[in-house]
This record gives C-alpha cells, sequence and structure tokens, in this order.
C-alpha cells in the first residue's frame, strides 16, 4: 500500500471507514446475540417460545418453507418440555395471507394444544413482535425461533426492548444457498432500521391493550 499513491491510499482509508461504519449496526446485532443463539436440541427452557411470521404458501393455507421450518421447530421445542406456550406473530394482513392464522392452523396439526397457541396479527416486523410480546402479551422470557441468517438481529432487538430471549435456529428445509446467500444479505442492511428502531424508542405500529392470552393457559 506504500508504494500506491497517496490520493489511491486516501481513498482506499475512506473506503475502508465508511464500510466499518456502514457495518457498525450488523455488528451490533451479531455481537450482542452471542452466547444467546442455540439449536433446538440444546436450547434452555421458556414458557414461552416466539416464532416470527413469514410469507406463506401460494395457495395462502400452508406455511412456506421457511415458515414451516419455523414452526416444526416450536413444535420440537414444546414436544422436548422446553416451552409451554407458543406465540405466534406475523402480519394477519399480510400480501401472502394471514400468517398467524396459518401458523396456528399448522401447529395444531402437528400435536400443539391449539389453546396454548396465541397468535399476534400485528407482528409486522420483527421489532414490533418483540415490543408487543413484551407491551401487549406481558412476556418476559422467551425463546424466539427463526432462520439462522435472522437470529441474531431478532434476539438483539428483543432483549434491547427488555425481554429475557434467547435464540433458536429453525429448520429451513428446501432453502437453497442462493436464497440463503440472499437473505443474509437482506439481513446485513436490515440491521440498520433495527439500530435506528432500537437509538429512537420506536413504538409498535400498531398499539392494543394488555392482553392476557398467554398468562392464562400458563396459569392453568
Amino acid at each position: 500500500m506504500r508504494r500506491w499513491p497517496r490520493r489511491v491510499r486516501r481513498l482506499v482509508i475512506v473506503g475502508l471507514v465508511l464500510l466499518v461504519l456502514a457495518s457498525s449496526p450488523w455488528l451490533w446485532t451479531t455481537l450482542a446475540a452471542r452466547g444467546h443463539l442455540y439449536a433446538a436440541a440444546d436450547a434452555p427452557a421458556a414458557d414461552v417460545v416466539i416464532v416470527l411470521g413469514t410469507e406463506v404458501a401460494a395457495d395462502r393455507q400452508r406455511p412456506g418453507d421457511r415458515l414451516a421450518g419455523r414452526l416444526d421447530t416450536a413444535a420440537e421445542l414444546v414436544a422436548s418440555g422446553r416451552a409451554t406456550v407458543v406465540l405466534v406473530s406475523g402480519d394477519g394482513g399480510g400480501a401472502s395471507g394471514d400468517e398467524p392464522a396459518v401458523m396456528t392452523t399448522y401447529l395444531s396439526e402437528r400435536g400443539v394444544d391449539r389453546r396454548r397457541v396465541v397468535a399476534d396479527p400485528f407482528g409486522l416486523d420483527t421489532y414490533d413482535s418483540c415490543a408487543r410480546a413484551r407491551e401487549v402479551y406481558g412476556v418476559e422470557r422467551a425463546l424466539i425461533v427463526t432462520q439462522s441468517y435472522h437470529l441474531s438481529r431478532a434476539v438483539t432487538l428483543c432483549r434491547q426492548l427488555g425481554l429475557d430471549v434467547d435464540g433458536v435456529a429453525a429448520r429451513c428445509d428446501g432453502c437453497g444457498a442462493a436464497l440463503l446467500a440472499e437473505k443474509s444479505v437482506r439481513d446485513y442492511f436490515a440491521s440498520g432500521k433495527a439500530a435506528w428502531d432500537a437509538v429512537r424508542d420506536r413504538p409498535p405500529a400498531v398499539r392494543s391493550p394488555a392482553d392476557p392470552a398467554i398468562q392464562n393457559p400458563l396459569r392453568g
């Protein structure tokens, strides 16, 4: 680098500085989640497992591959006794369909007691899902399930919002290398919005009164 012209050296240094600054939100979400990420078989116990929504299948009745992977992992956590109640949080009016309704049906078909599945139709993004889990449903301790490329951001946001959360990596059957690379890049850029939301303490898009739907089955 010493042999390069001074102008080139300056441009390289400026570029590296800008890269570090641009990557700082991603580094925050990645480093803050360390020690809180698990495989399903190694996950700690929690009363509640939060499943984050994503697109449903084209028929609007079944989950897509990624969503099915999240739900299968949550069902495994319930079956193994690591969780008692499932909070399915997604967009009830999404472009692909009613995510929480599809999630609830899928879980019940896989042996999860429907009375222990709570649907939040206003988990419009990861931040809203975390904020509403605490503010609306009174969740303080939980596992959160999503794919590995999304998991650090989800865990960091929930913990930033006051939830004692550990992340569990979901299955991703049918997810090819190209899709995983695309989602990883998308999540890299989404970390900037996550950091901005956290810094300004953004309220969820939809505010709702307290809902005892999670606490009732836990007391029972």
